[in-house]
């Protein structure tokens, strides 16, 4: 089960840095969990899909791309969730991703329930 989860987490975590870097703020939030809750520091916090991916939209306008992740590890927390913790970079800014907690849906796909990242500097 740990692979299943592993992989669906990272075809989904792919999907969500592919949408992200061809500016599609809707492909963004589809990666997350209609009630989720998104922690974007210093910037707010922002609930549910649409205020999600207002926030993204907005990113995305104000020129940031090219998204990229590194040192990532991801922990299994249980058969059907795990957390995926991160440095990031991208044109304009870098960070940390201290929490996304991905969660494995009924069509076997994993979906975004928290999102807690950092952009600094």
């Amino acid at each position: 089960m740990s692979q299943i989860l592993l992989d669906a987490v990272n075809a989904a975590s792919q999907r969500w840095k592919d949408a992200f870097n061809a500016g599609d703020a809707a492909g963004c939030a589809a990666q997350y969990e209609a009630d989720s809750v998104m922690h974007a520091r210093p910037f707010g916090t922002f609930e549910g899909t649409e205020a999600i991916q207002g926030f993204w939209a907005q990113l995305i306008a104000d020129g940031f791309s090219d998204i990229e992740y590194l040192n990532t590890n991801i922990e299994i927390i249980d058969e059907s969730s795990a957390v995926l913790s991160s440095d990031w970079k991208m044109n304009k800014a870098g960070g940390v991703i201290h929490k996304e907690l991905w969660v494995l849906q009924e069509d076997g796909s994993a979906k975004l329930r928290e999102d807690d990242f950092e952009a600094q500097g």
